[in-house]
């Protein structure tokens, strides 16, 4: 199998999330006016014109010695296919996308690394992404260990199965686990202080295929490998995703 030069452990490092419930910035907002940015020099701002909406408006950003100065164009993108919702009040299964401030950690995808910044796994058929709530340790945790998965029923995502919608993806730190990562004997990556195993994970920026996400936000694939490209872990990248009305945007 081909990687990246970070070990997959790297995956799922944390960096903290930021929630934004109930969030009202004044009309005509500017990212330097939304939660949980202040940290950051590169954002990417995702609005919807309603918690019913399954499109949004996706616009990147980055932190210069004049401001804020949007990067690129702005696209249509697709969120859950049930809208959205307040990230802490977000449930498995639900189809929704949560509404917060989360950190783009790590990059992973079925073609190879078209030159990123951040951590990138060139995934392979053994590669999954495990939320099943009955094995708590695993929840919202990358695996590369070379077995079926079967056990879990449809709590796994098989990546490169998923086709080219992960082709390219960015990783958020929506409920990921804040304990250390180990692997354990037979492969298994596990930790200590699981997830909230009834929110959900997976929740990624990937490569849109023309419909409603099950809660995540997809997008052109250009515009998906131009952010993969230009996020910098240097730069504490987060993604902001709310409602156009209370962003101002």
């Amino acid at each position: 199998m081909r990687r990246g030069t970070v070990g997959s452990a790297v995956l799922s490092a944390v960096i903290a999330v930021v929630g934004i419930t109930g969030m009202a910035a004044p009309a005509g907002a500017r990212p330097a006016d939304l939660p949980g940015t202040s940290g950051s020099d590169q954002l990417v701002l995702v609005t919807a014109n309603s918690l019913q909406s399954t499109t949004a408006r996706l616009t990147t950003y980055e932190r210069t010695s004049d401001g804020w100065t949007q990067v690129g164009r702005s696209t249509t993108a697709y969120v859950g296919r049930h809208g959205l919702v307040d990230g802490t009040q977000r449930r498995q299964s639900t189809g929704t996308t949560p509404m917060g401030t989360y950190a783009l950690n790590a990059a992973f995808g079925r073609l190879p690394d078209p030159g990123a910044k951040l951590p990138y796994i060139h995934i392979d058929r053994n590669d999954a992404w495990t939320y099943n709530p009955k094995v708590p340790s695993t929840y919202n945790l990358f695996q590369d260990a070379d077995r079926s998965w079967s056990s879990y029923g449809g709590y796994v995502e098989h990546l490169w199965q998923l086709g080219p919608q992960y082709d390219y993806v960015v990783t958020t730190s929506f409920n990921e686990p804040t304990g250390q990562v180990t692997r354990s004997a037979d492969g298994v990556r596990r930790t200590a202080q699981p997830s909230n195993t009834s929110r959900g994970g997976g929740i990624f920026l990937h490569v849109s295929k023309g419909e409603p996400t099950v809660g995540c936000v997809s997008m052109p694939r250009a515009d998906m490998r131009r952010i993969v490209r230009w996020l910098d872990p240097a730069a504490h990248p987060v993604v902001v995703i709310g409602l156009a009305s209370r962003l101002g945007a």
